[in-house]
């Protein structure tokens, strides 16, 4: 931005001499209608950062040895130069393409030779001219020169009137504006009466770069010159408008902070007449505090160093309740305090089996966990983590752990972080900044040592913020939690001391490098069974106390409780369990607050009279009067289920259909179901034109349920094999297994819930791959009492022990069409 610089004016108040007693703004020649001869060949002074105008007088101090020489030789003769802008400001001896091509003739007024050896010109400008060939460049530059006509301005044009009165409008406001313009410029400006004149008046004193100014001289309408200086005056009328509003404003807070200081001062003298605690007091006391801290050295010397700054500190600064704030973070926080483990395992082993039912080899990894802590004393091993679907108990486990140690237990749910400062916290030097709530959740213990329950680390997401996850990597690993460091806290917290437990539903979406820091313990979902016998130890227990009932007021028979579980409930954990017992027992409730008349023992009918009609229906085995009808086994994140595998042929040509909304995979292990039982055509005495005249689809019900996985690839196989044969699969059978193009049967996941849902559904016999009983051998003898289990390692295994030797009620009939002959094979 541009600013008028009036304080350069020169109004003729030089010393007088023979020649001139006084210098004026306009000479006598250069009145209008005056026309005076000057010099076709010019001398060329180069100026560094300023323009010469016609008319205007400015002062030149002279520095250069070839600027020095031309200057005295003129001053000897007729004392006219030329003057014109170099383009470089930083040049020192600027040559013919260094310098503007347009300046102005001037005259040399007075020269001055000072004490330093400087010497200063006064020079008045004349007129505009433009180089039109450099003549000679030592001693100094010379050219011939074309002059330019001045423009003219008519007064009487109301244009021309309007622009004039505006520049002088734009001024004067500037005079206003700027407190470090003299008085006497008002009345330069006042004496003024060419408008001409008064565009170079104030173009010269134009605080602009000296392109700008060029631009000025350079133009040669009058009008469009005066329109160009008016837009640069205006623009630094707002920028003098804004600076004065800032000054005002800064002034104004400065005179309300020496208030609040003086008021703040007479506050502390009548607090200390009254006895009053004042901000000195208050460090004082926090100095006491932090005397009696156990902390490291290095804590305790950076607390004091913190406190020291404090003391020197404003306490009307923003800073000061920020850095109190932090320094009774620091005091709060238990540093080195812990409380004392109780490594009684057999009491451990009592809380557990009081407060879970089930879940044996978990509990029995708890409390190996537990006794190599006890021997090692440290907890230099890797992180507990609870894998399981929702409801099982997994938070419940890490709460029973503290209670077990006599730990406090702190929990931190994870589930949607995707803010790496929610592990790490803020930097102080943020507004609102405040520690990760690790440090928060320790500080709220007050206990380095607590049960710290991650709960539902597979939910943590990342984006812009950072990612949570690479933050927790430094938490978990043991190596270098022992100097965990939070942005806020600033100095490392040890976290070696505490017992991190995290709990997980998915392991899939779990970071690689955190899972490698933790020991996945899997919780496998209740049986029906263990549901019956945790609602009546358990739920049904804490819902009468909730509900204010005593234990004469209600009971639940064990139908009552499998009708919950079977009709009003799909989950492997409890918790709609429980939300459905709670709901029966409300309505129990209201009928002992109003007296009236109820059932106390809870069975099936009243179950559905409080809680209306079943929500689900479970799959039972049918029949096998069918050929192409087999019964899978799948697993689902609420446990175990049978499915259907249905096949069918029909007349076409050999066109493969799949349906029932199944995934690539399950797509993929029909395909090669199919393909190997091509391969088995022969053996099992398939017409093999049946594979090219007859359709297959395949379609597995709930068509609304999206399917997917290989372990169907066994039944599919059976399926279309029972279709292609119009064979009989045993009756009560079913099977789960991943098939090979070779043949191979894989083993499957998720076997517990599988041969549990088998159960439940009057299945008796299965057939899975033979490296699958190293899963059944796991399991309670008791979930599998009545089950006949075969174990194969071959498709045709599978079929054996699947298909029987008799055909359906009503087998399909063939129909083949005689096949085409080869044309190539008649001509030859």
């Amino acid at each position: 931005m541009s600013e008028v610089n009036f304080k350069n004016i020169i109004l003729g108040d030089f010393e007088s001499s023979e020649q001139e007693e006084l210098i004026s703004l306009i000479n006598p020649e250069e009145e209008p209608n005056k026309k005076i001869k000057y010099p076709d060949e010019l001398s060329i002074l180069t100026l560094k950062n300023s323009v010469l105008f016609p008319g205007v007088i400015i002062p030149i101090t002279v520095g250069r040895k070839r600027s020095i020489r031309l200057v005295k030789k003129a001053n000897k003769g007729d004392k006219l130069i030329g003057v014109i802008a170099q383009k470089n400001p930083a040049d020192e001896e600027p040559g013919i393409e260094d310098i503007y091509k347009t300046g102005t003739i001037a005259k040399i007024l007075k020269m001055l030779v000072l004490p330093d050896g400087n010497t200063t010109i006064i020079i008045q400008g004349k007129s505009r001219f433009q180089i039109d060939e450099i003549t000679q460049e030592d001693p100094f530059m010379m050219a011939k020169v074309t002059y330019l006509p001045e423009p003219t301005m008519n007064l009487r044009k109301k244009e021309v009137k309007a622009i004039i009165e505006s520049l002088k409008e734009a001024a004067t406001k500037i005079l206003k504006l700027n407190p470090d313009i003299p008085q006497e410029a008002q009345m330069a400006l006042d004496n003024i009466s060419s408008p001409v004149f008064l565009t170079h008046f104030l173009s010269s004193n134009l605080s602009v770069d000296v392109a700008e100014k060029q631009t000025l001289l350079e133009l040669s309408d009058g009008l469009e010159r005066s329109t160009r200086l008016l837009e640069d005056m205006l623009k630094e009328i707002q920028m003098l408008e804004l600076k004065q509003e800032i000054q005002k404003k800064v002034h104004t807070d400065l005179d309300q902070q020496q208030r609040d200081y003086y008021l703040r001062q007479q506050i502390k003298v009548l607090q200390d007449e009254l006895g009053y605690d004042g901000p000195d007091k208050e460090i004082a006391d926090l100095r006491i505090k932090g005397e009696e801290k156990k902390w490291p050295e290095e804590v305790k010397a950076h607390f004091t160093k913190e406190l020291d700054k404090i003391q020197r500190m404003n306490p009307s600064a923003p800073e000061y309740p920020i850095s109190m704030n932090y320094v009774e973070l620091m005091l709060d926080l238990p540093w080195q305090e812990y409380t004392t483990d109780n490594f009684d395992l057999k009491k451990a082993s009592k809380v557990l089996d009081k407060e879970h039912f089930g879940l044996e080899k978990v509990k029995e990894r708890i409390l190996e966990y537990l006794a190599v802590l006890k021997l090692k004393n440290n907890l230099r091993g890797p992180i507990l983590c609870f894998y399981g679907p929702p409801g099982v108990g997994k938070t419940s486990l890490g709460k029973s752990i503290a209670k077990a140690l006599n730990r406090k237990y702190v929990k931190m749910s994870l589930g949607g972080l995707h803010d790496e400062s929610e592990i790490r916290g803020h930097r102080k030097t943020y507004i609102g900044a405040m520690p990760g709530r690790i440090i928060q959740s320790l500080k709220k213990a007050k206990s380095a040592n607590p049960v710290f329950i991650l709960d539902e680390i597979d939910k943590v997401s990342s984006d812009f913020r950072g990612d949570p996850a690479s933050a927790l990597l430094e938490v978990l690993d043991p190596e270098q939690n022992n100097a965990f460091t939070d942005n806020y806290l600033e100095v490392e917290y040890d976290l070696s001391k505490v017992l991190f437990v995290a709990t997980a539903n998915s392991l899939d979406t779990i970071h690689p490098a955190l899972r490698d820091r933790m020991e996945i313990i899997q919780i496998n979902g209740y049986t029906e069974d263990e549901k019956v016998s945790i609602a009546k130890k358990h739920l049904i227990p804490r819902q009468r106390t909730e509900h204010g009932l005593a234990s004469k007021d209600i009971a639940f028979t064990d139908s009552g409780i499998r009708k919950i579980i079977e009709g009003f409930t799909r989950e492997s954990g409890v918790r709609n369990l429980e939300r459905n017992i709670a709901s029966v027992v409300r309505n129990i409730a209201k009928s002992v607050a109003m007296e009236e008349k109820y059932n106390k023992k809870i069975e099936s009918k009243d179950v559905i009279k409080v809680l209306g009609a079943e929500i689900f229906d479970r799959e039972m085995y049918e029949n096998n009067e069918l050929a192409g009808v087999v019964t899978g086994l799948a697993w689902t994140r609420v446990g175990g289920e049978i499915l259907f595998i249905e096949s069918n042929l029909s007349k076409g040509k050999g066109q493969f259909t799949l349906s029932g909304q199944l995934g690539d995979v399950m797509k993929e292990s029909a395909r090669t179901a199919w393909s190997v039982l091509k391969s088995l055509a022969a053996d099992l005495k398939i017409d093999y034109r049946l594979f090219s005249q007859y359709d297959l689809h395949i379609h597995v019900p709930a068509g609304a349920v999206p399917k997917d996985g290989p372990s169907a690839g066994i039944a599919i196989l059976t399926s279309i094999a029972s279709v292609y044969t119009q064979q009989k699969v045993k009756k009560n059978l079913a099977m789960t297994g991943e098939i090979t193009l070779s043949g191979k049967v894989l083993p499957v996941g998720g076997i517990k819930e599988k041969l549990l849902a088998a159960k439940r559904a009057g299945i008796k016999e299965l057939i899975l791959s033979e490296r699958n009983k190293r899963d059944v051998d796991e399991i309670d003898e008791k979930y599998i009492q009545g089950l006949e289990i075969h174990f194969v390692k071959e498709v045709s295994q599978v079929l054996k022990n699947a298909l029987l030797p008799e055909l359906v009620k009503s087998p399909m009939k063939w129909s083949f069409e005689p096949e085409r002959k080869d044309r190539s094979a008649e001509l030859n």
